[in-house]
């Protein structure tokens, strides 16, 4: 069977490409371009039927990602019922669920049967959390039983999945070689690091990577490449060890564009603000502008509790320079499984640094809504203000107008828009 990228590369417009342009400033021949230049993806499993489609990549909005999912110590499925809604609410554009405690396929079950947007994951979770259970140790885990978990949780209807194949001897070796303050601090990445460690040898996403794209093609599975060695500080950002991995993500970006199935990149994490804009420039550069799925970034590691505003600064630097897709970071990072309130704060400030970068990007409409909230407080129009904000519940919550409605609280008499109408 066909996958999107098939289709786009035969000149065919689906109608999942006629839907994901709902709302972007592009048509859907020109999404069908994109997509089959690998510069545009359209994660949808053919397993997986959802009614709210986007696309991600060149040209597009900015998508946001919340990660929702349970740990070991923290399992409720009422409480990601919550999360899920809190998302909702917030207007995320996708989900992916990291859940690693509590019954994982249920939990996989629920995020696919009750979000109406794309759902994501990372398959090793699954496997290593349910070798754990058992008590087995992660080496133990052979290249059969990883893809068949692959194959598993994409028959399932995943729309995409983050794989580290760029963990590779290869990598390894210049991760060795450069004195980092923090190793490893992606979970997927150190999980394949430990268990080549342990066997002495190649990583098997790596070394069957055409078989890994047979499963993908087969389910029209978006392969997310995963930055297993992504800077975890700032100290450690742009080094041999990063570059390594994301030229070996290029060319298997391109692999895998030649088999049919559509690939994004994931990139960092922790960088400097004066190295975000060059991270994203190499990114483009050696993945042929393959869509670029950031973490933040975060321009400082002491943000803790705000790390949320601290992504969002960077976030909208990156997606200003060319990144496609944001993953939300909460108030929570680095501190706690996450909160539904925290998920709503996370995709919030996500929201607001991409709608930034898409201002700054110059997409066609970008600015409409800035405008008409502008008119709206020429006019002293509250009510067209809420209707206009990005968040119009927390506005219409926050907002003290005076009794005569002619000013808000901060100002009364000396409200500059008033004296300024009667000059």
């Amino acid at each position: 069977m066909n996958t999107q990228l098939d289709f786009a590369k035969a000149g065919i417009v689906t109608k999942e490409m006629q839907d994901a342009v709902v709302g972007e400033p592009m048509t859907a021949e020109e999404l069908r371009g994109l997509i089959a230049a690998g510069r545009a993806v359209l994660p949808r499993n053919r397993n997986h039927s959802f009614p709210i489609l986007r696309a991600i990549g060149q040209g597009l909005k900015t998508k946001v990602n919340a990660n929702l999912g349970t740990s070991g110590e923290c399992c409720s499925l009422e409480l990601e019922a919550e999360k899920l809604k809190a998302a909702l609410d917030a207007k995320t554009d996708t989900i992916m669920d990291l859940s690693t405690g509590g019954e994982l396929a249920a939990f996989r079950r629920f995020f696919l049967e009750q979000s109406p947007v794309v759902v994501g994951a990372v398959p090793i979770y699954y496997l290593a959390a349910e070798m754990t259970a058992r008590h087995q140790p992660l080496d133990e885990m052979d290249s059969d039983r990883l893809l068949s978990s692959i194959e598993k949780q994409c028959s399932e209807g995943l729309d995409y999945i983050t794989v580290h194949c760029g963990v590779t001897r290869e990598s390894v070796k210049r991760l060795e070689t450069f004195e980092r303050l923090m190793p490893c601090v992606s979970r997927g990445g150190s999980i394949h690091m430990h268990w080549m460690r342990k066997n002495k040898k190649e990583n098997p996403l790596y070394e069957y990577f055409d078989d890994l794209l047979e499963i993908a093609h087969k389910y029209d599975v978006t392969l997310s490449l995963g930055d297993g060695f992504r800077p975890g500080t700032i100290v450690d950002a742009t080094d041999g060890a990063q570059l390594q991995e994301l030229m070996i993500l290029g060319e298997l970006a391109k692999r895998a564009r030649n088999r049919g199935v559509q690939v994004m990149i994931e990139g960092p994490g922790h960088v400097p603000l004066l190295q975000i804009q060059s991270n994203i420039l190499l990114q483009k550069k050696l993945c042929d502008g393959a869509p670029f799925y950031i973490l933040g970034p975060l321009p400082t590691d002491i943000a803790a509790g705000y790390d949320h505003i601290a992504a969002a600064i960077g976030g909208a630097i990156a997606g200003a320079a060319g990144a496609d897709y944001l993953c939300y970071v909460t108030p929570a990072e680095h501190l706690g499984l996450p909160n539904a309130q925290d998920v709503y704060a996370g995709v919030m400030a996500a929201r607001v640094a991409g709608h930034v970068a898409d201002i700054a990007k110059g997409l066609p409409g970008a600015m409409d809504t800035d405008r008409r909230m502008s008119e709206c407080r020429q006019k002293l129009d509250w009510d067209g203000m809420i209707s206009e904000a990005l968040d119009p519940d927390l506005v219409k919550h926050r907002l003290q107008v005076t009794q005569d409605r002619e000013a808000c609280t901060m100002c009364g008499k000396l409200c500059a828009v008033k004296i300024s109408r009667l000059s």
